[in-house]
């Protein structure tokens, strides 16, 4: 049950004690609490979802929207801004309703899974290089440094057209805008204030020399109701793509790689049978119990989830992750099992909101398994798996680096 007055809230996110497993407490959540009250990061109360159909149920629902600058919503950070989901950024895209169809249709035609096809030849060659410099580095190595990082990074760089050779730049201002307690204020605001600078400078130089690149078009495109994009929706549509276009990507690449390794039958099975590279994927985002935060939603009118009374202004977070190993959704949800079929994980989300760059992402992390499975089949982890360590104080999950050696 949820706890009474006096009772002391489940601070969230909820630790685990290893860096790839889920914390024991999400199965207890899922069996006798599925909606729990939690304390975030900024103190402030919100009620937090573990199960499939409920967290399923809540995204798809339009009444629970994204309105996380309402006067009564919870700030998710402990800075005053409230973070990444609170954001002057977040708020300068239509959060809802046909303001933010329009928005995603106009975006979207970008991120097709053909388009994204024609672009593997391209991130396919880029991996390889990458492996070249890491091989003539030599083992031990970090595959997140030499692999995991640039590689996305370098994508978004040339789907947006910003030179990726300012990657370190971007990873500073990215982190500080998922920032739930690893910046002060005073920090924030700076990275943030330059980010949006740098942004408006970019968009600034596409309007008077156009490039092939997403910016480019959008500057001058318009839905069928002649509508543009403001200068305004511009910058905040190139930070958030690039933000979410290399951060999280990044962050699986290297989890994936490290489940896959933890238990080296993974990768042997794959040697033998690269036909399972697709599922193999999918399952991954569907076992990774460290994928950050979660999707916070508000909900502006009394509503009812679980046989639990929500009343109007409560912040709801859905937990993904803990969703995905319900196992009333999926038979042996605690497994990783290479060829799960269907597998209809919520790791992008689902409705309205889901992951605009979900295709990319896919097509990334099949690049990568590819390219690692021809390249480096003597691959393993340099460190136990207990010495891997989680990224702590980040809207997103991730590994602070990832040691191989082949």
């Amino acid at each position: 049950m949820p706890p009474g007055d006096g009772e002391q809230l489940l601070s969230y996110p909820i630790p685990s004690d290893t860096a790839l497993g889920p914390p024991a407490e999400w199965a207890r959540l899922r069996q006798r609490c599925p909606v729990a009250k939690v304390a975030l990061p900024s103190g402030d109360e919100a009620a937090l979802l573990t199960r499939y159909d409920d967290v399923k149920q809540v995204l798809s629902d339009p009444r629970f929207t994204r309105l996380l600058s309402a006067d009564d919503a919870a700030r998710v950070s402990d800075s005053e801004s409230g973070g990444v989901f609170n954001s002057s950024m977040a708020q300068s895209l239509p959060q809802g309703g046909e303001g933010h169809q329009r928005w995603r249709r106009m975006v979207a035609k970008w991120f097709t899974a053909k388009r994204m096809n024609a672009l593997r030849p391209g991130i396919e060659a880029m991996a390889e290089r990458l492996i070249d410099d890491m091989l003539a580095h030599g083992h031990p190595a970090d595959l997140k440094a030499h692999l995991a990082f640039p590689l996305p990074v370098w994508v978004i760089c040339d789907l947006l057209g910003v030179p990726d050779s300012d990657r370190d730049r971007f990873a500073h201002w990215s982190d500080t805008l998922l920032n739930l307690t690893r910046y002060r204020q005073d920090a924030v605001d700076t990275a943030q204030a330059e980010f949006a600078d740098y942004m408006a400078a970019h968009v600034a130089a596409k309007r008077t020399g156009p490039g092939e690149d997403l910016l480019s078009e959008l500057i001058t495109a318009t839905d069928p109701g002649g509508h543009r994009m403001s200068d305004a929706e511009l910058v905040a549509t190139g930070q958030a793509l690039l933000v979410a276009g290399h951060e999280t990507t990044a962050n699986m690449i290297g989890k994936m790689m490290a489940m896959l390794l933890a238990d080296r039958s993974h990768w042997e099975r794959l040697l033998a049978d690269r036909s399972l590279v697709r599922t193999a994927v999918e399952e991954a985002l569907r076992f990774d119990a460290n994928p950050g935060f979660g999707m916070p939603r508000y909900i502006g009118e009394d509503t009812e989830v679980a046989d639990t009374a929500l009343p109007r202004g409560t912040t709801v977070v859905c937990s993904m992750a803990a969703a995905n190993r319900d196992e009333t959704a999926f038979e042996g949800a605690g497994e990783l099992t290479l060829d799960r079929s269907p597998n209809p994980h919520l790791a992008f989300g689902v409705g309205a909101h889901s992951c605009l760059g979900q295709a990319l992402a896919r097509t990334e992390l099949q690049a990568v398994l590819e390219v690692l499975l021809r390249r480096l089949p003597a691959l393993e982890l340099a460190v136990p798996v207990a010495e891997l360590r989680r990224l702590e104080g980040l809207a997103v999950g991730g590994l602070c680096d990832l040691p191989v050696r082949w």
